[in-house]
């Protein structure tokens, strides 16, 4: 074959070729590099009582909203089932007995009141506003106090750091302050943290309940107030349950309501700032809640005494310009969240802050990939019990009383309300996951049969300072 005849042989291959496919579609951005960051903690938000994660009453439209525009992980679990411990999860990507934030008092004694500080506990951990500032983000803080008030060690990496002086604030004196501080800082790239009591027991809204979904004709036996609520939960804590009527359970879980819709709204009037700043198309939020709460289903009130989903089931919801709306089933837990956000900001995590963290990102879900693992949550709460629990990513859940030597199993897919322990019905579940939950503290250092649990008193309140 001549030269010339060759030439067009190959060009006439060529043009046989079918042509090349498509370029496939970018995936959804998933990092945001030259973003804020928000992060909102709706104190003791319970997910049983979040619209957008199946309860019926509407009471969190703006978190809803926020939902349907990004991301929102539907069985996502804290760590720890009250502030202290829960919180410093967050902000250390370890678990509390790790962080060793535990309890309000390193030690507690007739003699000895030592106040618990991260420095004293765990001097070499790095905090989340640490590596942030070390990225150069402005860093502020805005809270209600008590169980983040600084001392504890949550101001660590903050440039500001506030905390309502009167105790269990409200997002009615963290949303100003917070937003004061954002209009300074526009021109920066900053990390926010933005939290509230707003739902809590002993957080009275400014000018007093209107009882909006209190239903008409309740006999008032209980107004609703802190007293009421702290009476409650101390009778509960003594006897191992409180007796009501089932209206009364009614009232308080419309009370409940109201407060967590008047955080809704207060964060609302934050998401109006943000806009009037032009900060929103630059802004990754994160909203979520430390832990829940009980309003008497298991015959109790309030939190950090068990670990039942009313009080580790909590919200997160991610949403991002450009991020693809998303829901996330995977079982996954509060101590990702750590990893989640450096990796969400795509920041430079220094090798011993990357050995530190506990948890994995949860980016892959963003795009789809599964993401779900065992969860881990814990309580040794006021030193009143010492409680560690396995959550399977196929729902089975064991819960170890450490005091008691005791176990419960639930298999939440068939009983969501945890009130069926099957520990008896299957002894070799039971005991094959407690050992993976005794294993799991092992490994991290904290052999759960290598002390005595005494119950002793660690107090949260300054009621139970005795």
């Amino acid at each position: 074959m001549t030269r010339r005849l060759l030439l067009v042989a190959l060009l006439a291959a060529g043009c046989s070729r079918p042509a090349p496919p498509p370029p496939a579609p970018a995936a959804p951005p998933v990092r945001f590099r030259d973003h804020n960051l928000v992060l909102v903690s709706f104190d003791a938000l319970q997910a049983a009582h979040v619209g957008h994660l199946g309860y019926p009453r509407d009471v969190t439209p703006t978190i809803d909203a926020l939902a349907r525009d990004g991301a929102t992980f539907t069985n996502y679990y804290s760590a720890a089932s009250w502030t202290v411990p829960a919180t410093m999860t967050w902000f250390t990507g370890v678990y509390p007995s790790e962080h060793r934030m535990v309890n309000k008092f390193a030690r507690y004694t007739a003699r000895e009141k030592t106040p618990a500080t991260l420095r004293e506990l765990a001097p070499a951990l790095t905090t989340l506003a640490e590596v942030l500032r070390g990225a150069g983000y402005a860093t502020g803080g805005f809270t209600g106090n008590a169980g983040v008030s600084p001392g504890f060690g949550y101001e660590q990496g903050f440039d500001t750091y506030f905390a309502e002086p009167n105790r269990f604030g409200s997002f009615d004196k963290s949303v100003p302050k917070a937003v004061e501080w954002l209009e300074a800082n526009r021109d920066r790239r900053v990390f926010l943290f933005l939290h509230g009591y707003d739902a809590h027991g002993q957080c009275e809204p400014a000018g007093g309940l209107d009882y909006r979904y209190v239903e008409p004709g309740y006999d008032g036996r209980f107004a609703g107030s802190v007293l009421e609520q702290e009476a409650l939960r101390e009778e509960g804590l003594a006897s191992g349950k409180v007796t009501l009527r089932d209206a009364d359970v009614r009232f308080w879980r419309a009370v409940y309501d109201e407060k967590i819709a008047r955080a809704d709204d207060r964060f609302r009037h934050f998401l109006d700032a943000v806009r009037r700043l032009g900060l929103e198309g630059k802004t990754v939020f994160v909203l979520t809640s430390d832990h829940g709460t009980e309003v008497y289903e298991h015959r109790r009130f309030d939190h950090g005494f068990t670990l039942y989903d009313e009080l580790v089931h909590v919200p997160l919801v991610i949403r991002a310009p450009g991020l693809a709306a998303r829901r996330v089933a995977d079982r996954v837990g509060s101590i990702d969240l750590m990893p989640t956000l450096l990796d969400l900001l795509d920041v430079p995590v220094p090798p011993a802050v990357r050995a530190q963290l506990r948890g994995t990102s949860l980016v892959p879900a963003l795009r789809g990939e599964p993401v779900a693992h065992d969860v881990y949550s814990e309580t040794d709460y006021r030193e009143y019990t010492f409680k560690r629990s396995l959550l399977t990513p196929d729902g089975w859940k064991l819960i170890a009383t450490l005091e008691r030597g005791t176990r419960e199993l639930y298999h939440l897919p068939t009983d969501p309300g945890e009130q069926k322990d099957l520990a008896a019905a299957e002894p070799a579940r039971a005991a094959a996951l407690e050992a993976q939950l005794f294993a799991h503290f092992r490994a991290i250092g904290h052999d759960p049969a290598a002390r005595r649990w005494e119950v002793g008193l660690n107090p949260v309140y300054n009621s139970q300072a005795k």
